[in-house]
């Protein structure tokens, strides 16, 4: 599991230079032929895994439920974010992913609610949701570099 870990935590830091290097503007933007943006992609990243992680685990979310439904799948932008906003979110990139793997090398999560994804793929385990998350980070990383061209 280190090496799962391990991308999650590049593929965060990647994540993490769009909201270092974009403005505010930039980041809300919500491209033509898109119905989100970058801010929302980045925190859809976050909230998807407290999600797949947390709370099929029957474990409270270390994000608060606010941002859980503003983010969550089936969601879209509905106003702009602020930078504080920026900077949670930002904070939360790491703290999340720092966070799950101690809980995980705890022996944190115990029970897992079985989810089948919208790709059909069944989760079973906490090693299955950290592994799908992974896949899961990638996908909207692919959907962040395409807006990046139009922002």
């Amino acid at each position: 599991m280190h090496q799962t870990f391990d991308i999650a935590k590049a593929s965060r830091k990647v994540l993490s230079q769009f909201l270092e290097n974009y403005t505010l503007e930039q980041l809300n933007k919500i491209a033509p032929g898109f119905n989100n943006n970058l801010i929302w992609n980045i925190a859809h990243i976050v909230v998807t895994q407290q999600r797949l992680v947390y709370k099929f685990s029957g474990v409270p979310m270390i994000i608060s439920d606010e941002l859980f439904e503003k983010y969550k799948g089936g969601t879209k932008p509905l106003q702009d974010v602020t930078q504080a906003e920026v900077e949670e979110i930002k904070s939360l990139l790491f703290e999340t992913i720092n966070q799950t793997e101690a809980d995980f090398n705890n022996k944190f999560f115990k029970e897992y609610q079985e989810y089948t994804t919208s790709i059909g793929l069944t989760i079973k385990n906490i090693e299955d949701a950290l592994s799908f998350n992974n896949y899961h980070e990638a996908l909207h990383m692919g959907i962040i570099m395409s807006i990046r061209k139009f922002v």
